[in-house]
């Protein structure tokens, strides 16, 4: 019988992936697999993500006190490897990627997002791409986008490199949120594809962004969904899926979405 207690962790799920747990720990993960559909589901996604989180954090990472944290775990025992030796201290330096992200940005970033470089062969795009930007945004907090909005300037030269990545022209005004404050825009990878993360601060309701996509779905009015907490507004042109997330109400989101739809959905 299956219990919450038995239930694998993420970080159980990704040591799997990873080939880091023995033969023992990988055939119990297994046999839950094969009865469980939900830890199936949450298996295949963890295996299949491939937004550069590790990248995106760099910054912050930096900026950790990484002797302090290097020594801290140190005194953490090792989890056995199945197949090498070097395996712990590669678990070690996940882990200390994590805690140093967290004790400078806020953010708990742990072993699930950091380090897949897993293909992400989607089977419906215009729900998956929208659940693994979901999990991303969701580790944003206020300090995470903290720091002077952009000239409108910067914010032109930021937006230029979408056009070539993309094939999107976007301007500074079209992209500019009512009462929400540009902070930069991010090139990440989404099933071998660029994805545009052009991210905001509300100063009512904290992270929000707007996310895009090449994709050739075909037109979509606006929908309005929830995940992670947060609200999502998503649409589609003939060559781009759009989708704007935040913390704000749903009411509020709809409203911000479909001023931005009407300049950036050409």
């Amino acid at each position: 019988m299956i219990t919450k207690s038995t239930i694998p962790s993420d970080e159980d799920l990704t040591a799997f992936i990873d080939g880091e747990l023995t033969a023992e720990e990988a055939a119990r993960i297994e046999a839950i697999v094969k009865q469980d559909e939900s830890v199936a589901e949450r298996l295949e996604f963890l295996a299949r993500a491939s937004l550069p989180f590790e990248q995106a954090f760099a910054p912050l990472l930096q900026e950790a006190p990484r002797e302090k944290l290097e020594r801290m775990l140190a005194t953490i025992p090792a989890r056995e490897s199945a197949n090498t030796l070097s395996a712990p201290a590669a678990t070690r330096r996940r882990f200390l990627g994590a805690l140093a992200a967290s004790l400078v940005a806020g953010i708990a970033i742990d072993r699930a997002v950091l380090g897949l470089g897993r293909g992400f062969s989607a089977k419906d795009e215009t729900s998956e791409w929208r659940a693994v930007v979901a999990d991303y945004i969701s580790l944003y907090t206020e300090e995470t986008l903290a720091g002077p909005t952009p000239a409108r300037e910067s914010q032109a030269a930021q937006l230029a490199r979408l056009d070539e990545k993309l094939g999107l022209s976007l301007s500074a005004e079209a992209v500019s949120l009512p009462g929400v404050d540009f902070k930069r825009v991010l090139l990440l990878q989404y099933d071998g594809k660029p994805l545009a993360q052009i991210a905001y601060l509300d100063p009512e309701t904290g992270p929000m962004a707007l996310c895009i996509v090449r994709s050739d779905a075909g037109p979509k009015a606006p929908h309005l969904e929830s995940r992670k907490g947060m609200n999502i507004v998503y649409w589609s042109n003939g060559e781009h899926a759009f989708m704007l997330i935040g913390h704000a109400p749903s009411d509020r989101m709809a409203a911000i979405a479909d001023g931005v739809r009407g300049r950036v959905d050409v």
